[in-house]
């Protein structure tokens, strides 16, 4: 197989020809050096996955549905991100599919690991789950398409391990994302997906696709909580679709206010501005809510944060709501409660005292004459 070697403005690498490599597509890990052993690959090395390709290391067979790909936004020079740019996962627009129809098929995913043990230990390893919650997870995944050429940190599985390597998934790409917005399993050979590495220059290895751009790659970054559905451009007649987190498409509906952009630009405008899809946002696809008076049933319950983002509460994932309102300030207007502690306390060693013009309780003092004491005890 025939394939290329393309160097990004950032690579460390001095000569071509001082290092020769086997240059891998698909869903590929590492190559090989000898004896077989697997080489010591730079850190920026980046396999170009096409859209289609199966690889030589996948997890699973494919699982992609017979659909059609949504095309790539229109951009004139200049237009869209500086490389491996942040792009949130909730942003509009960001990913594509056809109504009522899911890009992946979830439960042949899940059944295809739940028929070897190895493989589903090793996947839930990579992915950053338990074992035995693979096709629960897999089940919580929304299944939608890329409509950018997407930066990641992809596995391929291998001699009964995953094997972590730095990759850029064509557009188009069926994946599943969570509820975070961040993709995280390839359909086309069921491996699963972390965020990239956080160096964006490197090494290309692959052949190149129509219309790669390494100035044009993105990176999805988590939301920083749970969202319950993804706006999304339909790929047939470039309309919007409201596609709720862990559906397969089978609830789509048009969304209730529809974004303030275009669906071919609306996922590359605005980089490094607020998230979109929060309330009160330009673009935002959610109105502003009126302030709750009680507390809300139909709000996502407090979960762990994604593994990929630090914990922002600082508490570890215990379950502490990002959201939550912070605690009413005190009105400056308000006369403050006396403190208690503003009293004097009383004296231990004070001799007892008592009120004016009354005497102490009989029960005070003995009736009788008190016995003397001798001054020296028998013993």
């Amino acid at each position: 197989m025939r394939s290329t070697l393309r160097r990004t403005r950032r690579t460390g690498l001095a000569a071509a020809g001082l290092v020769p490599a086997l240059l891998l597509t698909g869903c590929s890990t590492a190559w090989e050096g000898a004896a077989g052993e697997p080489a010591a690959a730079p850190v920026q090395d980046v396999l170009l996955q096409p859209l289609g390709a199966h690889g030589p290391d996948p997890f699973t067979d494919s699982t992609v549905r017979n659909t059609a790909a949504p095309a790539a936004p229109d951009r004139g020079p200049g237009d869209g991100p500086s490389p491996a740019h942040e792009v949130t996962g909730s942003t509009p627009g960001l990913y594509g599919g056809t109504r009522a129809v899911g890009s992946c098929d979830v439960e042949r995913q899940a059944a295809l690991l739940a028929a070897d043990r190895t493989k589903a230990r090793a996947f839930a390893e990579a992915a950053g789950i338990p074992e035995a919650n693979v096709a629960s997870w897999l089940r919580g995944l929304t299944p939608v398409a890329l409509r950018a050429d997407t930066r990641v940190t992809g596995h391929g599985y291998r001699d009964g391990r995953a094997n972590a390597y730095q990759a850029v998934l064509q557009t188009g790409t069926s994946v599943l994302v969570d509820q975070y917005g961040a993709p995280r399993v390839r359909c086309a050979c069921g491996n699963p997906l972390r965020s990239p590495a956080a160096d964006p220059g490197g090494v290309h290895q692959g052949e190149p696709w129509d219309g790669f751009d390494p100035d044009r790659v993105i990176v999805v970054k988590p939301t920083a909580s749970v969202v319950t559905s993804l706006v999304i451009v339909n790929t047939s007649d470039r309309t919007w679709i409201e596609r709720r987190t862990g559906s397969d498409g089978d609830e789509d509906r048009e969304p209730a206010v529809a974004p303030a952009c275009d669906p071919d630009t609306c996922a590359l405008t605005g980089f490094g501005t607020p998230d979109p899809s929060d309330p009160g946002h330009p673009d935002s696809p959610v109105p502003v809510p009126p302030e709750p008076t009680a507390p809300d049933p139909a709000r996502p319950a407090p979960t762990t944060p994604h593994p990929d983002v630090p914990d922002p509460s600082g508490t570890g994932g215990t379950g502490t709501d990002p959201t939550a309102p912070l605690p009413t300030a005190p009105d400056p207007d308000t006369e403050p409660a006396p403190d208690p502690y503003d009293e004097p306390l009383p004296d231990p060693f004070a001799e007892p005292s008592e009120p004016d013009g009354q005497q102490p309780p009989e029960e005070l003092f003995p009736a009788g004459a008190v016995p003397d004491q001798p001054e020296t005890f028998q013993g």
